[in-house]
């Protein structure tokens, strides 16, 4: 199994932690991306600023991609969905806030359980493929319906955020 130390850290304020700026345009560059984190992992050259492991941060990316596929188990709060949906053009065209939890949630977001990297490589490679592909049966929790274009904008901008924790 390969992962690194950081995998013990679950106290860094990731809100306060200076990451990568990473920008996507395409899913082939998020995999791309996911591809050269996961050999540096695996080279041991992977510094993560954050709380997760590369595995993680893959895992976690290819399960929410997953949920434009499946049915996601949070129940969003109808004023939070008016609220982001005034949003949603900012979090799609210029990303998300990191540092941010969902109440309730234990971890604070869905899919951070302890992975092999390369089981998070595999995972994310796969949901990210489908994204490109295919049109999503299922919305999102935040925003509801969103066509495939921005369903991979709000993917690729989720993926900016956490890989932007990992350097190397």
């Amino acid at each position: 199994m390969v992962m690194t130390a950081v995998a013990a850290r679950t106290n860094v304020e990731t809100g306060k932690v200076q990451r990568r700026k990473l920008r996507f345009e395409t899913v082939e560059e998020a995999i791309a991306e996911a591809r050269r984190l996961a050999a540096l992992e695996n080279a041991g050259k992977a510094e993560c600023m954050g709380n997760w492991t590369v595995g993680q941060v893959l895992n976690h990316c290819g399960a929410w991609a997953e949920y434009a596929y499946k049915e996601n188990p949070l129940k969003t709060p109808w004023v939070v969905r008016v609220i982001a949906g005034m949003m949603k053009g900012r979090f799609l065209n210029k990303g998300l806030l990191s540092g941010q939890k969902i109440p309730k949630v234990p971890g604070g977001t869905l899919a951070i359980e302890p992975v092999e990297t390369g089981a998070g490589l595999a995972r994310f490679e796969a949901a990210y493929a489908r994204l490109a592909r295919e049109n999503p049966t299922h919305g999102s929790p935040v925003f509801g319906k969103l066509t495939r274009e921005e369903m991979i904008k709000l993917n690729l901008r989720h993926s900016e955020l956490h890989m932007g924790f990992v350097k190397g």
